[in-house]
């Protein structure tokens, strides 16, 4: 999983059949004026919309400011899109060159995608069980990078635009509590945690000073106290207040009005708004009983393959049985938080052994193995990737969760390290960052479908690098797998079925070696982020599809690293462009 900032949600990107084919079949053209003024106009609106995502860019002046989420700067928005939209209609499709074709179709997609998010309001629900606006200072304090002055005079604008962004974000939720629009009281506990720890923490003890730890020595050494006395004067006076303004709110006006159903369906015009999700995270029209019954499928296929691995490590019990194996002796388990991370860290440095064998491009940007921040700690899934910013000189980050060390067993680390780091989410965003030939908002764009359905293909790849020593690693994988199958049936069934959590939770218990501190912590976020599990399980099946087709088609002549290329170096795209793609290629 990737760990993102608080913004819009990862819009799904597509393209229509008519710009696919275009990719292999126009004719030479040259490149559209009219279409690059239109892209330059989106980048500037990108820039002024999203400077999370632009400052990471390279966009100095964005590193200044936070997101405004306010309905009217909403409004402003729909107007600028709105104009846009109908600027690239007017550009016949078909005169275009593939590349712009191509572009053309993405950014009309990424357009009405957004207008139809703005149209739902999605920004009630404006945090879940996993992250949310209360915790965007801590996760920009982690991958901030001081280099000059007026990087530190940044840091301390967006940290002085704290309480303005919060005030920003409570209005938007408590309009969610005036229409019904609202999280169940499962994930107010989780985020309530959170945000208790945020007020109880110590002024000195807070990350936000991090980025100020280390400044760079053309600072001058008055300068940077005074800066850090400034820090600690923002953080007091300012973030502080915010974060117990947060916190009041929440007990005091937001719990009173969560919903009592955990399904999305239940939510007002919930129908509409799940189908939304699920399309925008999947990147296909399957509907939510379809994928319920792929995810009722994939189980029954998955087991079959457990069961021929429990006895192949030579264990005489039945599968219960071995899930309890798995979960309670100490050979699977370490007893210091250093262990885990080392082990992390020394297996990711035996994959990176491997991977040019395996890819013809690697990225240039190295990544970190990092502890994930201990005020969010309990409520994070084992692991997520931590995206970085080349041009501005940060690493990707591969952040593990070293709280609960008798639930982070080590016959996981082989399959979550390929899928959180290289070559899975570090590998595909890091090349992806390194497109300067393509427009910034491919560049910046997320699709889940692609990205997460990327990472859970190369834990099966996994087997044919000889990632997987053990018995005990290989099932880790297959469990791993059941946990993405489960997320089909789990996320269909409690918004889309009505399920309870007891419903949830068995495809989870019956089939997986995952502990219950993990089952539980990803109950939660299934129920506090409708949809976005659901990329997982569909992007790896299509991803797979290809690869055994394009083994088929070609033969003797299929080339492994050309054909892993060919799935990433053209950056995220949905699932039916990427099939045309991969078609394209063969």
């Amino acid at each position: 999983m990737i760990q993102t900032r608080f913004s819009l949600p990862a819009l799904a990107l597509c393209a229509s059949l008519l710009a696919t084919s275009a990719v292999y079949a126009a004719p030479a053209a040259a490149p559209s004026k009219a279409l690059a003024a239109v892209i330059a106009d989106y980048d500037r609106y990108e820039v002024e919309a999203n400077p999370l995502g632009a400052g990471s860019d390279g966009v100095r002046e964005a590193l200044s400011r936070l997101p405004d989420d306010s309905p009217q700067a909403q409004a402003r928005r729909v107007v600028v899109l709105k104009g846009l939209k109908a600027r690239l209609a007017a550009i016949p499709a078909a005169r275009l060159n593939p590349e712009d074709a191509l572009n053309r179709a993405y950014l009309t997609r990424v357009i009405d995608e957004t207008l139809e998010y703005f149209a739902l309001d999605g920004d009630r629900l404006n945090f879940d069980s996993y992250g949310g606006f209360h915790l965007l200072p801590s996760e920009m304090a982690t991958t901030t990078n001081i280099r000059d002055r007026a990087d530190a005079d940044a840091w301390l604008a967006r940290l002085a635009a704290i309480p303005r962004y919060f005030d920003t974000e409570i209005a938007n939720a408590r309009r969610g509590i005036t229409t019904g629009f609202t999280q169940p009281k499962s994930t107010l506990d989780v985020v309530l945690t959170v945000v208790h720890k945020q007020v109880d923490q110590k002024v000195e003890d807070s990350l936000l000073l991090k980025p100020f730890e280390a400044l760079p020595a053309t600072i001058p050494a008055t300068d940077q106290a005074t800066l850090r006395a400034r820090l600690l004067t923002l953080v007091r006076e300012g973030v502080k207040p915010a974060q117990q303004k947060v916190l009041t709110f929440l007990e005091g006006e937001y719990l009173p009005h969560v919903r009592k159903s955990l399904a999305a369906r239940d939510l007002p015009n919930g129908e509409v708004y799940y189908r939304f999700v699920v399309r925008s995270h999947t990147t296909t029209d399957l509907t939510p009983d379809q994928i319920h019954a792929i995810g009722e499928r994939e189980v029954a296929r998955i087991r079959a393959e457990m069961e021929q691995t429990i006895k192949a490590s030579g264990f005489t019990g039945d599968f219960k049985a071995f899930q309890t194996f798995l979960r309670t002796d100490p050979q699977f388990y370490v007893k210091t938080k250093e262990e885990l991370l080392q082990r992390s860290a020394l297996f990711n440095k035996t994959v990176d052994d491997k991977l040019p064998h395996f890819f013809g491009r690697l990225p240039r940007l190295p990544f970190a193995v990092r502890e994930i921040p201990a005020e969010s700690a309990e409520g994070a899934t084992t692991a997520y990737y931590e995206g970085g910013a080349p041009k501005l000189g940060q690493a990707g980050g591969y952040m593990v969760n070293t709280t609960h060390l008798d639930q982070r067993p080590l016959y996981e680390i082989p399959s979550l390290s390929l899928h959180e780091s290289e070559p899975g989410h570090h590998l595909q965003i890091a090349l992806q960052q390194e497109r300067d030939d393509i427009p910034a908002f491919r560049r910046r764009g997320g699709v889940t479908a692609y990205v997460e359905g990327w990472a859970l293909y190369t834990e099966h790849l996994g087997i044919e690098m000889g990632m997987y020593k053990t018995p005990y690693e290989n099932f880790g994988r297959l469990s791993y797998e059941m946990w993405r199958a489960c997320r089909l049936v789990a996320d269909t069934g409690i918004h889309w079925l009505r399920w309870n959590r007891d419903e949830a939770r068995a495809c989870f218990t019956d089939n997986t070696a995952l502990s219950a501190k993990n089952i539980e912590v990803e109950l939660d976020r299934y129920i506090a982020w409708p949809g976005q599990a659901l990329g997982y399980k569909i992007g790896e099946l299509k991803i797979r599809e290809l690869r055994a087709r394009a083994e088929k088609e070609l033969g003797p002549k299929f080339d492994i690293r050309a054909f892993h290329d060919a799935v990433l170096l053209d950056g995220p795209v949905p699932l039916s462009l990427l099939e045309q793609r991969i078609d394209g290629w063969i």
